[in-house]
């Protein structure tokens, strides 16, 4: 199975560059790539917020791939939201093809005004990971060393595993085998 990363407004190539082999390593049973894609982005603004609204980005990339064999990931920079939560650091359709991430708020500067890239690679995996997963179907996990474990905030992000549990694991292989 395809899985496509859509960097969009991406501006932290050395982030991107960490990112791919990473995934590979983790996801070896799939074909892991970038695409370039042509987003809209500007009709999913908020001025009130000051953010995207996740949900019509989601839809917007529906528009350019739905056709594509596979799953397909919108990466961004920028802060998201859906109207129920202040922010989210993405959102997937359950057992669909779409997801989107956001780093803005995995930067430990966000936190601290501390640099990190380790800890931004780190948090952008776990993230990447747990929205591809709703994508094959998992849903939250009670296992905090689960990567299909609810992050409600940083701490949560950093506390969970980066790997998918032996039930998770099993759901996602009963897929692809």
């Amino acid at each position: 199975m395809n899985i496509f990363i859509a960097p969009v407004s991406f501006s932290n190539t050395s982030l991107l560059n960490k990112i791919l082999p990473e995934l590979n390593r983790y996801l070896n049973s799939f074909d892991v790539s970038f695409i370039n894609l042509p987003l809209e982005i500007e009709s999913s603004y908020s001025a009130e917020r000051g953010q995207y609204f996740s949900t019509a980005l989601i839809a917007e990339s529906i528009k350019l791939t739905d056709d594509y064999n596979g799953k397909v990931l919108v990466l961004v920079e920028f802060d998201l939201f859906v109207p129920v939560f202040t922010y989210v650091f993405g959102e997937a359709q359950l057992n669909g093809k779409h997801a989107i991430v956001s780093v803005c708020r995995l930067h430990e500067e966000f936190h601290s005004g501390e640099t990190n890239d380790e800890l931004l690679l780190e948090r952008s995996l776990k993230e990447i990971l747990h929205e591809l997963g709703h994508t094959l179907g998992l849903i939250h996990c009670r296992d905090w060393g689960c990567v299909m474990h609810v992050s409600q905030g940083i701490e949560e992000i950093d506390i969970k595993g980066k790997d998918f549990c032996r039930l998770c694991l099993n759901k996602i292989l009963s897929q692809t085998s």
